[in-house]
């Protein structure tokens, strides 16, 4: 939905396109790739012993919360707790890039040397953003939208309104927010899960994810 998209591309502009301006600068770090299952495996193993012609293997596993894996497991017994785990897995990706590039803005733009300096850099980056992720956020769907929102507070401890206020200006943000509002989002939604219970599913199933236990 092309509603969608840009409702998200203005919030995801805000909180993970910054990388472009670096990299298009020559100065962002390279990141390395993920580690193999072999290597974690080696990074956990103790030691190994020989018993007769066997060698065994003495590994370091992860501690598991049995009441979050249970709670997880009662989710997932309902075809909408499913879904929701489904749309969270989708999603929360792009709410970890928002918390990691968020810190670095508050680097990079404080070396700013004016307002018009920083607010081009801010521009440039609205722009690279729709250039890269347009392919894969026109892929989500409202709910998706809806549940990216909300992570993206849990995740940087700011709603994306409040992001778009403060990397932006309070003018773009009541824009943004006015045209979210037109299309039923609303960026100033708050993470709760104590009161909110999908929100509380939500915490259990990215709590799960960030641990790598699902």
């Amino acid at each position: 939905m092309k509603k969608t998209l840009f409702v998200l591309l203005l919030m995801m502009a805000t909180a993970t396109a910054f990388s472009q301006i670096v990299a298009h600068a020559g100065k962002g770090p390279k990141r390395k790739a993920p580690a193999t299952t072999t290597q974690e495996t080696q990074r956990n193993v103790v030691y190994a012993r020989i018993e007769g012609n066997d060698t065994i293997l003495i590994v370091k596993l992860p501690e598991v919360d049995i009441d979050l894996m249970n709670r997880y497991y009662q989710i997932t017994e309902t075809y909408k707790g499913r879904k929701l785990v489904s749309n969270v897995r989708k999603v929360y990706p792009y709410a970890r890039l928002a918390s990691d590039k968020l810190q670095e803005y508050d680097t990079i733009l404080a070396h700013a040397s004016s307002d018009a300096e920083r607010r081009q850099l801010m521009k440039q980056a609205e722009k690279e953003i729709t250039d890269r992720y347009t392919e894969e956020l026109e892929h989500l769907t409202f709910s998706q939208g809806a549940i990216l929102i909300r992570l993206i507070d849990r995740e940087t401890g700011n709603t994306s309104y409040k992001l778009v206020q403060e990397l932006r200006g309070k003018v773009r943000a009541f824009f943004y927010q006015g045209f979210a509002r037109l299309w039923g989002y609303n960026l100033k939604t708050e993470f709760d899960p104590k009161n909110d219970p999908e929100d509380e599913q939500i915490d259990v199933i990215a709590t799960l994810l960030e641990r790598g236990q699902i």
